[in-house]
């Protein structure tokens, strides 16, 4: 059976490596994207939709698939002011979460990160907790959370800081736990998309996890 899928954040590292996966797979017939800029590629299954993703309402009538991917994300490097970086990594997953919901849309899939704590004292990690509850609160019986590791790959912009941590957990390792390891952006969308297909035992899904499943 041919499904649609919306992905959330195509212009981003996992969101473009989901892309590509889901334009490969036989089993979508339609990939709509929301976002404020284009992802810049031409294809018989892609279906854009730009706009202002702070007010995800205004999409409403086209908000309509079988599951959603929210890939939407930022840093404290990119996105230094904390009101701006809540209403990303915060608002909009769980906005476009009430939105799936009212449109009856069965599935939706969210990238958080491995730190995810809404009692953390540290302000980052209490967004993606507190994103992550409410999340859950909305009620979508086949919700899932990625929680990943230090996600390697290219990015445009530059992040001296993450390019040092990813130097050193490659050259370390060996010494490093399995689940803190560093994880690149298509084993994050293999495992959503392979999540997709078959579900998963839990809705918090930990870094070591994410791998496994796209292994499989």
């Amino acid at each position: 059976m041919s499904k649609t899928a919306i992905i959330l954040g195509a212009t981003g590292l996992v969101g473009g490596k989901l892309l590509q996966q889901l334009l490969e797979d036989d089993s979508y017939q339609t990939v709509k994207l929301f976002s404020r800029s284009s992802c810049g590629k031409n294809h018989p299954k892609i279906e854009e939709h730009l706009g202002d993703l702070f007010n995800i309402e205004e999409f409403e009538e086209k908000f309509t698939a079988d599951v959603v991917f929210c890939c939407v994300g930022t840093t404290k490097a990119k996105t230094p002011d904390k009101e701006t970086y809540k209403k990303i990594d915060y608002g909009i997953p769980v906005d476009a979460a009430k939105l799936a919901k009212k449109n009856e849309i069965p599935m939706f899939q969210v990238i958080s990160a491995m730190g995810a704590d809404r009692k953390s004292s540290t302000f980052y990690n209490r967004v993606k907790g507190e994103m992550e509850q409410d999340m859950l609160n909305v009620g979508i019986k086949n919700t899932y959370i990625f929680q990943p590791s230090l996600i390697g790959g290219d990015r445009d912009e530059k992040r001296f800081g993450e390019r040092m941590a990813q130097f050193f957990m490659g050259v370390f390792a060996f010494l490093i736990p399995k689940k803190y390891k560093i994880i690149e952006p298509e084993t994050i969308a293999s495992a959503m998309r392979i999540t997709a297909e078959n579900g998963y035992r839990t809705q918090r899904i930990p870094s070591d996890e994410i791998k496994e499943i796209a292994a499989s």
